[in-house]
């Protein structure tokens, strides 16, 4: 699997949306978040990209 690496910023249009997300997921985001210097919207995008990036489907779900 590729190093997850962020890319420099670029403008793009970006919509409002509601998600639930697990208490330690967002807790680890927000640890990143301060370490980092870099906007919990900015790390929630860039890890969404690179899962969505990389997704590999099982041949035996790809009907479900």
């Amino acid at each position: 699997m590729p190093n997850f690496k962020l890319p420099n910023i670029e403008e793009e249009k970006s919509v409002l949306k509601t998600i639930r997300l697990k208490l330690t997921t967002l807790q680890k985001i927000e640890e990143l978040s301060v370490k980092t210097n870099i906007s919990m919207n900015r790390l929630f995008n860039e890890c969404i990209e690179f899962a969505l990036d990389n997704l590999v489907f099982n041949e035996d779900n790809k009907d479900s």
